[in-house]
């Protein structure tokens, strides 16, 4: 029987993937009720209603104010929004705007890009994970490889291809002075996170999360941690869905652990830790799990975000640098969490596994004397 039912379970995922239009596929043909394709089992995680908060960070302050604000966000929560961030509140709007347009242009204008082609430096799909992962989400994807080696003006589709480009250099440079503190934070050089590369490529995705005919039995995103060294993410000012888990840091702390809301703030980008920082500052800064439920809307509108994941330039030159806890971080009272590992290795690792609700980072963390 569960062999049957592995079976009947790959053709459903194989049957829509085929479809190429995505869940929102599914909702323009009028579903009423989730595929169990789709179905999660329930969280037994409450969502937090206590104090805890994501802290807004107004970038335009006194420079130590900003630096105490940001180290202590990055080394608790992981999470924190920032304000006065210098890029333009009309670019922002448009991305959000162009990342809506594709998403609801004709299937047949979106089809020729969906692939699961990780060689395509762009790709329209539904769930990276989706032959992976123990439950499909209810979102789709548009992902970009922008930076340093950007697709051809001509490869990207119509309703992106104006502001695409624009938003990837103001979200790095974003990234860079986000950098810049953190490595202050640590007792680094300002540069030294910057040279390493942390910011050398940027992937922007695209999510695009329909809203749900039965939102308590699946998720627009599961709990997972980013594959990166940060991430800089724009999402809808008017719609929330972004949870992040707070409370014990460790696995025997489930009990005490929470979903606190990232509510949307007018013009502010979230920015949090990757898992890649995480190693790198030897479990100084905190890559936080979190999720986005789903979308629960009832008047029919989707909810859109644009995240961009700022990591090592992964082009034949570099991607065999090792990156391991930085070397001042790591001391006979502080030692080695992890070994060194390279960017290419981890994110195979994080996409073979998919979003099955294990941590990636614990793959590569060393014994415990």
């Amino acid at each position: 029987m569960a062999a049957t039912n592995t079976t009947d379970r790959r053709q459903a995922l194989q049957a829509f993937d085929d479809t190429k239009a995505g869940v929102k596929g599914l909702v323009d043909a009028g579903v009423t009720t989730v595929p169990p394709i789709f179905h999660h089992p329930p969280d037994s995680l409450p969502t937090s209603s206590s104090s805890v908060t994501i802290p807004v960070i107004d970038l335009s302050g006194p420079r130590s104010d900003v630096l105490a604000q940001v180290k202590a966000a990055a080394e608790t929560v992981g999470f924190f929004q920032v304000v006065n961030h210098g890029v333009p509140a009309g670019l922002l709007a448009e991305t959000l705007a162009s990342v809506r347009r594709f998403h609801e242009s004709p299937p047949e204008s979106k089809a020729p890009y969906y692939t699961r082609d990780l060689a395509k430096k762009l790709r329209f799909n539904s769930n990276f994970d989706l032959f992976q992962s123990p439950a499909a989400n209810w979102r789709d994807t548009l992902f970009c490889q922008a930076l340093p080696d950007p697709p051809g003006e001509d490869e990207l589709p119509p309703a992106v291809r104006c502001v695409l480009p624009a938003y990837s250099g103001a979200a790095r440079r974003l990234a860079v002075a986000v950098l810049e503190l953190l490595s202050e934070a640590l007792g680094l050089a300002r540069e030294r996170l910057e040279e390493m590369g942390c910011a050398d490529g940027v992937v922007v995705v695209g999510n695009y999360y329909p809203p749900c005919p039965e939102p308590r039995r699946t998720l627009g995103t599961s709990r997972h941690s980013d594959p990166a060294f940060l991430t800089v993410l724009l999402q809808d000012y008017d719609m929330p869905g972004l949870q992040v888990l707070v409370g014990g840091e460790e696995e025997e702390d489930e009990r005490r652990r929470a979903w606190a809301d990232v509510p949307p703030v007018a013009g502010a980008l979230v920015i949090n830790v990757g898992d890649l920082l995480q190693l790198v500052s030897n479990g100084r800064l905190r890559s936080v799990e979190h999720r986005v439920v789903a979308n629960g809307s009832r008047d029919g509108r989707a909810r859109v975000s644009v995240a961009a994941f700022c990591n090592a330039d992964l082009s034949a030159r570099t991607a065999a640098r090792a990156y391991g806890p930085i070397e001042e971080l790591v001391s006979s009272s502080a030692p080695a969490l992890y070994r060194s590992v390279t960017v290419p290795e981890f994110l195979s690792h994080y996409d073979g596994k998919g979003l099955d609700g294990r941590p990636a980072l614990d793959y590569f963390r060393l014994p415990r004397p």
